[in-house]
């Protein structure tokens, strides 16, 4: 678990980013509505949680950065001892003060009233304030009716003296570096990860459906983390549906001479791990699916080594792209090189955080000591009726990188041993 005292490091960091005689409003949002009356389960604003540690809807965070003072206030929903009936219980103000680290923390009724008293002009509790920072992520809901964009016309409409600025990106730059701590969370969703793999192995064999593997990685999976659930819909696809890169339906049979693809991850404290790995049904591969996988092998290990400090993500894709080709024109898989766009069609890489596909600076921005990126060439070949794709996820360090998910199976050898004994 995060402790307090980091989210406060986070949020001293952004101060540092915001000029002189600013604000920064941040929403956990609201949860999206669904049909009739019914929502889908909420999901906390990354952002907001990323600088809080909470995940309660309806709050939201206030900071202020006036002619070098700081300031931090905190703004949580009511007590309702009806509400709590229905839904369970809120924090306290004090229990989110101890979460947060913030000190100031109000009711969420109090919010309309301090915001004023910092942007209106006659109040001015803190100075002139000419700039308000607002996280305009389109999809942000605030309130029952409201996006965040739209508060953002509210705010210029009352306020016309300030400007009002989108703070996304500010956060997100912090977001691409981890922390040790939050090392720990990775290795830790990891480990449960493994777990459940490890579960859908034994259990893998022809006559099971696809989606008895994928219940089966979900409860395992819940059982280790106290039910923190899953970091994405798992992918759990066989045959031919290994072609396609996000199966959504897993309602085939296992059948003798398939491969079986799993993509798919645990949570631990919202940081995602990201896992995909691809195991022969008949738990040894035959001599084209083994040659097809090591392909993909050897370049998931090409990029693990090649990654560091300075590369991109589009060098990492340019890398993938030549090595897949070049193999496959080897193997007699393709005809000539350019053809590997119909069996490779994605990137190589993503960051991974607090989001699956964390948000960052963009493909061509160059690696950092502290990024989490993912590492999952594929090839995807429906006349050979199978694919592969293998995915390891990646700390880049001082000199390179440390591939986190090192202890998840994935030599031939490895997997048809593990099946001898299982």
């Amino acid at each position: 678990m995060i402790p307090a005292v980091e989210y406060s490091k986070r949020r001293d960091r952004l101060f540092a980013n915001m000029p002189n005689n600013s604000a920064l409003l941040v929403f956990a949002g609201k949860a999206k509505s669904a049909s009739a009356d019914e929502t889908y389960p909420f999901e906390v604003n990354r952002n907001f949680y990323y600088l809080t540690g909470i995940d309660q809807e309806g709050s939201s965070l206030l900071l202020i950065n006036a002619d070098g003072e700081k300031k931090e206030y905190l703004f949580v929903d009511p007590y309702n001892p009806v509400k709590e009936k229905w839904y369970g219980k809120k924090l306290t103000p004090e229990e989110a003060k101890d979460l947060s680290d913030v000190s100031n923390v109000l009711l969420t009724s109090a919010l309309t009233a301090k915001l004023d008293s910092v942007l209106n002009e006659k109040l001015a509790e803190f100075g002139s304030i000419n700039t308000l920072f607002l996280d305009l992520e389109k999809e942000l809901k605030i309130e029952e009716d409201t996006f965040t964009t739209d508060y953002a016309e509210s705010v210029k409409a009352v306020y016309p003296n300030v400007t009002v600025e989108d703070c996304y990106k500010m956060i997100v730059r912090l977001r691409m570096v981890k922390s040790p701590l939050e090392i720990e969370e990775f290795r830790k969703a990891i480990q449960i990860t493994a777990m459940g793999i490890r579960a859908v192995m034994c259990a893998q064999r022809e006559g099971v459906k696809e989606y008895e593997l994928a219940d089966l990685f979900l409860h395992t999976v819940n059982d280790e983390s106290a039910y923190q659930g899953l970091a994405f819909p798992t992918i759990m696809a066989s045959g031919i549906h290994t072609t396609v890169l996000h199966y959504p339906t897993p309602l085939d049979t296992l059948k003798k001479g398939d491969m079986l693809q799993l993509d798919l991850g645990a949570r631990n404290g919202y940081y995602c791990a990201d896992v995909s790995r691809a195991f022969p049904v008949d738990r040894k591969f035959s001599d084209i699916q083994k040659t097809v996988y090591e392909i993909v092998l050897g370049c998931n290990k090409v990029i693990a080594n090649y990654a560091k400090p300075g590369v991109t993500l589009a060098d990492l894709q340019s890398v993938t792209v030549e090595y897949l080709a070049s193999e496959c024109l080897a193997k007699g898989i393709i005809s000539k090189k350019e053809d590997i766009k119909d069996i490779y069609f994605h990137s190589v890489s993503h960051h991974i955080g607090l989001d699956t596909h964390d948000p960052c600076e963009g493909k061509t921005f160059p690696l950092e000591e502290g990024n989490v990126i993912s590492d999952e060439p594929g090839l995807y070949i429906a006349e050979l009726g199978f694919g592969v794709r293998i995915e390891d996820d990646l700390l880049i360090t001082k000199n390179g990188a440390e591939v986190l998910t090192a202890d998840i199976i994935k030599e031939v050898s490895d997997i048809e041993q593990f099946y001898k004994g299982n």
